[in-house]
């Protein structure tokens, strides 16, 4: 039983002292290339990703593409090396083939993901920074990745929604700013244009209320008991709900100081007299 097992060591010992000998200089030199060509790889890879960063490209799409460059170049230079001590590549192209096809269809939720990543970042309709709404999901765009773009709110939370319930759907793009209405009554006996022109003194005093594009105040109904007044004002996202608290308390403040009246909510009732005798 040791014997053999002696004997067995001693033939594999001798395989691979003869492949040693035999391939010992190319051996050496697929050491050498796989050390030159990650070198390369690293360098290229480098410089792909400062060319790209130079003209403006977004920098999801400038990692992925250097990180590929780097991965392409790295497979190239160890199949080369692998050929040059005489390994043959073709049996481990074939299992990555038939990995790559049972992995593709293991992850093709994932992969698609991946796939409107790209087109996002390619045709770029967003941005970080710009307000999108998909899908009645609407928020300031935090992140964009490969798989998923994340949101957030003007609650400050933040919303991950995968890529490819983004392409193809019906997007509203309004950039970095959120629109925010309000309204207020007055009496009908009341000026409406004095009402209007100290709205539109509140919004202009007020730091975030952007001044492109310009707000809007008019008479937005003739209701029961007044006329409302509407305010349109646009103001960042994520600052939606601090802004419009001091706008709205500023224009009540305003109206007030005004003596403009504001009408409470009134309903006529009529009694029959008939009803009350019998």
């Amino acid at each position: 039983m040791i014997s053999s097992e002696i004997e067995q060591f001693e033939k594999y010992y001798t395989m691979l002292t003869e492949y040693m000998v035999t391939y010992s200089m190319q051996i050496v030199g697929a050491i050498f290339i796989v050390l030159i060509g990650l070198w390369i790889a690293q360098k290229l890879a480098k410089f792909v990703a400062a060319l790209m960063t130079r003209h403006n490209v977004d920098i999801t799409l400038t990692s992925f593409v250097s990180s590929v460059v780097k991965v392409l170049l790295i497979v190239m230079v160890i199949i080369i090396a692998l050929g040059k001590i005489g390994i043959s590549v073709t049996p481990f192209v074939a299992a990555i083939g038939a990995a790559s096809l049972g992995a593709g269809l293991a992850l093709q939720g994932m992969l698609s993901n991946y796939g409107a990543g790209l087109a996002i970042i390619a045709t770029r309709p967003f941005v970080v920074g710009d307000t999108i709404e998909v899908k009645n999901v609407s928020g300031q765009v935090k992140t964009i990745e490969l798989g998923y773009t994340i949101l957030i709110n003007e609650e400050k939370v933040e919303i991950t929604i995968p890529n490819k319930h983004i392409v193809g759907e019906i997007l509203h793009n309004s950039f970095s700013y959120s629109l925010v209405k309000g309204e207020i009554d007055i009496a009908y006996s009341a000026c409406s244009d004095n009402a209007i022109s100290l709205i539109e003194d509140v919004l202009k005093a007020h730091e975030l209320v952007a001044q492109n594009p310009l707000s809007q105040v008019g008479i937005e109904r003739f209701a029961d008991s007044g006329v409302t007044i509407s305010y349109r004002y646009w103001v960042p996202t994520t600052k939606i709900i601090e802004t419009k608290l001091a706008i709205n308390g500023g224009v009540y403040k305003a109206i007030n100081n005004a003596d403009i009246e504001i009408p409470f909510p009134q309903r006529v009732v009529t009694i029959n007299k008939s009803d009350i005798e019998s």
